[in-house]
């Protein structure tokens, strides 16, 4: 096979993709990512380890979401850049 084009290597890795899916359980697949990303947040609120799980916890999910409303504001003035651009 020749060298594929940009779209076309979106295409198979778009396929290969819910090839995987279909055949398994995406929740249990993906467990161990999300758990090395939450800690990431739980190191940034608690790095030592002093306060409460439960708190820690909580601290690290608004972290998380703190992290995600930056991602939609950074989007939004992108969006708001590029439809201003002539």
């Amino acid at each position: 096979m020749g060298r594929l084009t940009a779209g076309e290597r979106t295409l198979r890795a778009r396929i290969a993709a819910h090839a995987k899916w279909s055949a398994a359980d995406p929740v249990a697949g993906t467990a161990k990512a999300r758990a090395a990303f939450l800690e990431r947040f739980i190191d940034q609120v608690d790095p030592r380890r002093d306060l409460p799980e439960s708190e820690r916890l909580r601290r690290a999910e608004s972290k998380r979401s703190e992290y995600f409303a930056r991602l939609a504001f950074a989007s939004a003035k992108a969006r708001r850049a590029r439809s201003a651009a002539p």
